[in-house]
């Protein structure tokens, strides 16, 4: 069996009186993304912080590109590139020569560092900036950079800390399609985001942190089936045979006036199966069927907001 690229178990981090991360348990599969989800102060930072190294847990076992942490934290470094939530980038020299001073710090040879510089500029679309002051850079370019010179040690393992907070809606998409391309090369991605959207677009599994705790964890899909809420939207254009789905329906909610019938539904396979298979039995044809399930706003509303998961679905508690 491959072992994970990240295991964590037991996971403990207080300051003075303040617990932050209060038994933390994590698995990431190699070449994937995983997205840490969680309110501000919830841990986010400090668990990368250990993860990467750069912080002493309390408690728990940490293995990371399967080198124990606090036994051996060089193997760990050299196996793993950190992006902070704050550029690293230094404005008063180029782009190039950030890239140059990383390449150093990695010990490669003035030749390797060039190349592997050149290629890096390339791939992010950075050769026309290369000669200029990193000052002069936007944000996304700052953020471009900031991942290259993550990469120059060609890490396995990379933690990217709310990589694009403060960017512009056309940067954050440049910035996925950059992680999308390095998981393509078989990179792992740990992502702590708050931004949903993100996670639902990138992340292979997500897990939630709330009160130090890890609230809930999955694929986005598995995540948004845990708030009710969800439903099958059925539209006639036939009157008799929406009429004839409605009495036999009986847990659905009616709309007359669109002729559509609203239905409790999980937006699994298997319901959505059991009312294709009725609808087929009983004759009656449907003009239009739409799947709605809940987003990761709801999920993540429920499950860090202190009410936990709602126990009816949103439309009935209105």
């Amino acid at each position: 069996m491959t072992k994970p690229a990240i295991a964590a178990n037991g996971l403990r981090k207080s300051y003075g009186d303040k617990t932050v991360l209060d038994g933390v348990d994590l698995i990431v599969p190699g070449g994937t993304v995983f997205s840490l989800l969680g309110p501000n102060g919830a841990g986010k930072t400090t668990t990368v912080q250990i993860l990467s190294t750069l912080t002493a847990a309390d408690g728990g076992q940490v293995q990371v590109a399967s080198h124990d942490v606090a036994a051996d934290p060089q193997a760990v470094r050299a196996a793993i590139g950190v992006t902070g939530q704050f550029s690293a980038v230094d404005g008063l020299i180029t782009g190039e020569e950030n890239m140059l001073l990383m390449a150093d710090l990695h010990h490669l040879s003035r030749q390797e560092g060039r190349r592997v510089t050149a290629e890096l500029l390339e791939r992010f679309d950075l050769v026309e900036a290369a000669k200029k002051p990193a000052s002069t850079y936007s944000g996304g370019m700052k953020r471009r950079l900031d991942i290259a010179m993550t990469l120059v040690g060609g890490p396995r393992i990379i933690f990217l800390d709310e990589p694009t907070t403060g960017l512009d809606p056309r940067s954050r998409h440049n910035m996925w399609g950059i992680i999308r391309e390095l998981v393509s090369d078989g990179v792992t991605v740990f992502l702590t985001t708050q931004y949903l959207e993100e996670a639902d677009e990138l992340a292979d599994r997500i897990a939630v942190l709330n009160d130090g705790r890890i609230a809930a964890e999955g694929t986005a899909a598995e995540l948004k089936r845990l708030v009710p809420g969800g439903h099958v939207r059925l539209r006639f254009t036939d009157p008799v045979a929406y009429q004839a789905a409605a009495l036999a329906l009986d847990r659905a909610t009616r709309d007359d006036d669109a002729l559509a019938l609203q239905i409790p539904n999980d937006g699994s396979q298997r319901e959505l199966r059991s009312i294709l298979d009725w609808l087929d039995s009983a004759g009656i044809e449907a003009d239009e069927l739409t799947v709605h399930t809940p987003d990761l706003d709801d999920v993540f509303f429920a499950l860090t907001s202190g009410a936990g998961v709602p126990t009816q679905p949103k439309e009935a508690a209105r």
